[in-house]
């Protein structure tokens, strides 16, 4: 009786599907792509987050309601619909870190273009990243503690007003001062803002504690944390190991040497921020011009 129902309940599934199909119009394939855009967005988004699990509980809990209404399963169709009710309320609690942090991307990353403006080619960036690749080596083998953050589109006001502003250039010296044993703010991060150090001693959001591994420390969390809010780069230096990671994404890699740590701070803040696409764009103009000139010359 039960597999007549799930035969009838298929059959007319695909009735409808193929009678849909044969009806839609451009109008409809517009809607269906933006509607499968957004859900492959979703799932990109909570892939790797604690969300995902939540999300799959959810997805479990509506084909129960769909199964039971169309199997005409009165008391667990008359269940599920009343959890659902109430239940983006509860949704919306308990996605709400993972809403929060899903809106600021949204709100960053369309104005990336216009908020870049004035930003590219700024040599000090280019410059921060070998001083702080040096104050990490340096501080990495003395096994000195150390958590700096630099802030790319997504501004962060609100955790700079945890700490002290400092506003300097950006050198190795300094970076190595703040972080001293002794030093009043080597227990805070330091930020950093447009390739130089603005404000040291600040505090950040820490990831939950499934985010990161069990053997590491406040520090880790923290860098992962911030990580996952924003669209910072955030470097740490373990006190215990002297090992140097790069959160980024929401994402913890270890083991940096000086090469390693350098090329991925230039590729993300000079190479991927538009700095060395406008140099490299620059450059193959300036070859495709000369190729074009030599041309015309051997027409003559």
């Amino acid at each position: 009786m039960i597999w007549d129902n799930v035969k009838s309940v298929s059959m007319d599934m695909l009735a409808f599907f193929k009678e849909y199909i044969t009806h839609m119009s451009i109008r409809d394939y517009v809607d269906i792509a933006i509607i499968s855009l957004f859900f492959f967005l979703a799932y990109i988004f909570i892939r790797d987050k604690r969300a995902g699990k939540l999300a799959g509980g959810v997805v479990m809990l509506m084909l129960i309601r769909v199964i039971s209404q169309q199997m005409e399963l009165p008391t667990t169709y008359f269940i599920m619909r009343n959890i659902f009710e109430v239940g983006i309320i509860a949704l919306v609690i308990i996605f709400q870190p993972e809403l929060r942090s899903a809106l600021e991307v949204m709100g960053s990353e369309p104005l990336k273009g216009l908020r870049m403006i004035g930003e590219r080619g700024n040599p000090s960036v280019s410059r921060s990243v070998d001083a702080i690749c040096t104050a990490c080596c340096n501080m990495s083998k003395e096994k000195t503690g150390a958590l700096i953050v630099i802030e790319r589109n997504t501004k962060l006001g609100e955790y700079i007003k945890s700490g002290t502003v400092v506003d300097a250039e950006c050198s190795s010296y300094l970076l190595e001062n703040i972080f001293f044993k002794n030093a009043p703010l080597h227990d805070g991060a330091v930020i950093m803002r447009e390739g130089r150090i603005y404000a040291a001693g600040c505090y950040l959001p820490a990831a939950p504690a499934d985010h990161v591994n069990k053997d590491l420390g406040t520090r880790h969390r923290a860098a992962v944390g911030m990580s996952e809010v924003s669209d910072a780069v955030v470097i740490v230096v373990s006190e215990q190991t002297g090992t140097i990671s790069v959160a980024y994404g929401g994402h913890l890699k270890r083991r940096y040497d000086y090469a390693l740590l350098n090329r991925a701070l230039t590729s993300i803040l000079v190479e991927h921020d538009g700095e060395g696409k406008k140099q490299k764009t620059k450059k193959e103009k300036k070859v495709k011009k000369e190729k074009k000139k030599g041309e015309d010359e051997n027409a003559e």
